[in-house]
């Protein structure tokens, strides 16, 4: 009779507790998308910039979606590399480089054309040659973005650089040059046109060679039929009313369908940082 009850306490057990796992929620990893977007804008910023992106997914595919960013480059370039806190990323070519070679990423469309950075000094200090900067401070974006990858691999001596002043945005970064707190500042050349439009005090000092535009890139750990509804629906939103507003509240024209070809070559410039 013991070993009866025994047997039916046992049975009775494991079976609250596989009920109590089906009752759980499946983790977010399976169930839900997480896009990350590299902290070109402060964290705040990037949320709002980017949200509409990430309803826009939740909807095309039926799944939840959350953003994930970082305060900086430092946590985000250390996030990047494990690839364990997202599965979507709208990165820079060097970061989606990365992620195809290192940890698999399916690159599913990117943002039209190249980008490039400008390097620039207010007009009272005319510089026509970057190797004038060594030993100034130079704004860029944090350690290792676009910018400050460029900006490293134009002053390949250790001994003979300039100082490097990190901010978290951009447009902190032309306020900085102009109020005469660094020498110059490398940043996205779209940002320097828009100040040079807006008649700011600008000399430009030299453009880096154009890179691949922005991609967006999928995990591996998204099913593969899920992929392909997320690059459908990124290379024909700007054919439909909801997609058109995603693309204006984004600031971009469209998504072009793009691979990991493009982007081939693009992470040999993270080869200098810790980690690689």
């Amino acid at each position: 009779m013991k070993s009866a009850f025994r047997l039916t306490f046992a049975t009775r057990l494991v079976c609250g507790l596989l009920l109590l796992v089906g009752a759980l929620p499946a983790r977010s990893a399976d169930r839900d998308l997480v896009l990350a977007v590299q902290p070109i804008l402060d964290e705040q910023q990037t949320r709002q910039a980017f949200q509409p992106l990430c309803d826009f997914l939740a909807s095309a595919t039926g799944r939840g979606c959350t953003l994930f960013t970082a305060s900086h480059f430092y946590p985000y370039w250390e996030a990047a590399r494990q690839g364990k806190d997202f599965n979507l990323v709208l990165d820079a070519a060097h970061f989606t480089d990365y992620r195809v070679q290192k940890l698999g990423f399916e690159v599913l469309a990117k943002i039209p054309d190249t980008v490039s950075y400008t390097l620039v000094t207010r007009n009272t200090d005319l510089v026509v040659d970057p190797a004038e900067l060594v030993g100034k401070r130079v704004a860029t974006l944090g350690i290792p973005s676009i910018g400050a990858a460029r900006l490293n691999s134009l002053f390949p001596k250790p001994a003979r650089q300039p100082v490097t002043v990190e901010v978290y945005d951009a447009e902190r970064g032309i306020k900085l040059l102009l109020e005469q707190k660094v020498d110059a500042a490398i940043l996205p050349t779209p940002i320097v046109s828009q100040q040079m439009a807006r008649g700011a005090n600008i000399n430009v000092v030299l453009t880096t060679d154009p890179i691949p535009h922005i991609a967006l890139s999928a995990a591996a750990t998204l099913d593969p039929a899920l992929r392909r509804v997320i690059r459908q629906a990124l290379t024909q939103a700007h054919q439909t009313e909801r997609g058109r507003e995603m693309l204006k509240a984004i600031g971009f024209e469209r998504f072009d369908p793009a691979s990991a070809s493009v982007y081939k070559g693009q992470a040999e410039l993270l080869q200098q940082y810790w980690g690689y």
